[in-house]
Protein backbone atom coordinates (compact mmCIF):
# COMPACT_ATOMS: atom_id res chain seq x y z
CA UNK A 1 0.00 0.00 0.00
CA UNK A 2 1.40 3.38 -1.05
CA UNK A 3 1.35 6.29 1.41
CA UNK A 4 -0.79 9.30 0.39
CA UNK A 5 1.12 12.02 -1.48
CA UNK A 6 2.35 14.96 0.57
CA UNK A 7 1.27 18.36 -0.68
CA UNK A 8 3.98 20.96 -0.24
CA UNK A 9 2.26 23.93 -1.92
CA UNK A 10 -1.43 24.65 -1.70
CA UNK A 11 -3.10 26.12 -4.77
CA UNK A 12 -3.87 29.78 -4.25
CA UNK A 13 -6.93 31.67 -5.32
CA UNK A 14 -6.42 35.37 -5.72
CA UNK A 15 -8.65 38.14 -6.87
CA UNK A 16 -7.23 41.39 -8.10
CA UNK A 17 -8.48 43.99 -5.68
CA UNK A 18 -8.21 47.72 -5.89
CA UNK A 19 -5.74 49.33 -3.56
CA UNK A 20 -8.35 51.10 -1.52
CA UNK A 21 -6.35 51.86 1.60
CA UNK A 22 -3.57 53.94 0.02
CA UNK A 23 -3.45 57.19 -1.92
CA UNK A 24 -4.09 56.37 -5.57
CA UNK A 25 -1.47 58.91 -6.70
CA UNK A 26 1.49 60.55 -5.03
CA UNK A 27 1.44 64.05 -3.58
CA UNK A 28 3.55 65.49 -6.41
CA UNK A 29 2.17 63.22 -9.14
CA UNK A 30 0.68 66.03 -11.21
CA UNK A 31 1.54 64.41 -14.56
CA UNK A 32 -0.93 61.58 -13.90
CA UNK A 33 -3.82 64.05 -14.41
CA UNK A 34 -2.66 67.35 -15.81
CA UNK A 35 -6.20 68.72 -16.01
CA UNK A 36 -6.65 68.56 -12.25
CA UNK A 37 -3.31 70.24 -11.63
CA UNK A 38 -3.93 72.98 -14.17
CA UNK A 39 -7.32 73.63 -12.60
CA UNK A 40 -5.64 73.85 -9.20
CA UNK A 41 -2.95 76.23 -10.42
CA UNK A 42 -5.26 78.60 -12.27
CA UNK A 43 -8.40 78.30 -10.17
CA UNK A 44 -7.64 76.86 -6.74
CA UNK A 45 -11.07 77.86 -5.41
CA UNK A 46 -12.87 76.05 -8.26
CA UNK A 47 -10.91 72.86 -7.61
CA UNK A 48 -11.61 73.18 -3.89
CA UNK A 49 -15.34 73.49 -4.54
CA UNK A 50 -15.24 70.43 -6.83
CA UNK A 51 -13.59 68.37 -4.07
CA UNK A 52 -16.05 69.63 -1.46
CA UNK A 53 -18.97 68.88 -3.76
CA UNK A 54 -17.68 65.36 -4.38
CA UNK A 55 -17.50 64.80 -0.63
CA UNK A 56 -20.85 66.49 0.13
CA UNK A 57 -19.14 69.11 2.28
CA UNK A 58 -19.11 72.90 2.48
CA UNK A 59 -17.07 74.60 -0.23
CA UNK A 60 -15.23 76.67 2.40
CA UNK A 61 -13.67 73.53 3.92
CA UNK A 62 -12.18 72.18 0.69
CA UNK A 63 -8.48 72.83 1.19
CA UNK A 64 -8.49 72.26 4.93
CA UNK A 65 -6.75 69.77 7.16
CA UNK A 66 -10.18 68.56 8.28
CA UNK A 67 -11.19 67.66 4.72
CA UNK A 68 -7.96 65.75 4.07
CA UNK A 69 -8.24 63.94 7.41
CA UNK A 70 -11.89 63.07 6.79
CA UNK A 71 -11.07 61.62 3.38
CA UNK A 72 -8.01 59.74 4.64
CA UNK A 73 -9.87 58.14 7.54
CA UNK A 74 -12.91 57.32 5.38
CA UNK A 75 -10.74 55.16 3.12
CA UNK A 76 -8.34 53.88 5.78
CA UNK A 77 -5.33 55.62 4.28
CA UNK A 78 -2.42 55.56 6.75
CA UNK A 79 -1.34 58.87 8.20
CA UNK A 80 -2.04 61.28 11.02
CA UNK A 81 -3.59 64.65 11.60
CA UNK A 82 -0.06 65.98 12.01
CA UNK A 83 0.95 64.73 8.54
CA UNK A 84 -2.30 66.13 7.09
CA UNK A 85 -1.55 69.49 8.73
CA UNK A 86 2.03 69.61 7.41
CA UNK A 87 0.98 68.53 3.91
CA UNK A 88 -1.80 71.11 3.76
CA UNK A 89 0.37 73.86 5.24
CA UNK A 90 3.47 73.44 3.11
CA UNK A 91 1.92 72.12 -0.07
CA UNK A 92 -1.75 73.06 -0.07
CA UNK A 93 -2.08 73.00 -3.85
CA UNK A 94 -0.48 69.56 -4.14
CA UNK A 95 -2.65 68.31 -1.29
CA UNK A 96 -5.86 69.47 -2.94
CA UNK A 97 -4.82 68.10 -6.34
CA UNK A 98 -3.99 64.75 -4.76
CA UNK A 99 -7.45 64.64 -3.15
CA UNK A 100 -9.17 65.35 -6.47
CA UNK A 101 -7.07 62.81 -8.38
CA UNK A 102 -7.81 60.22 -5.72
CA UNK A 103 -11.55 60.92 -5.90
CA UNK A 104 -11.46 60.60 -9.69
CA UNK A 105 -9.57 57.30 -9.54
CA UNK A 106 -11.90 55.86 -6.90
CA UNK A 107 -14.90 56.89 -9.02
CA UNK A 108 -13.39 55.03 -12.00
CA UNK A 109 -12.86 51.93 -9.82
CA UNK A 110 -16.38 52.18 -8.39
CA UNK A 111 -15.23 52.50 -4.77
CA UNK A 112 -16.06 56.16 -4.13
Amino acid sequence: MNPPPVVFVQPQFSVATARSNVWQTGLMDCCSDCGVCLCGVFCFCCLGCQVASDMNECCLCAGSVAMRTLYRTRYGIPGSICSDFCTTLWCGLCSLCQLKRDINRRKEMGIF
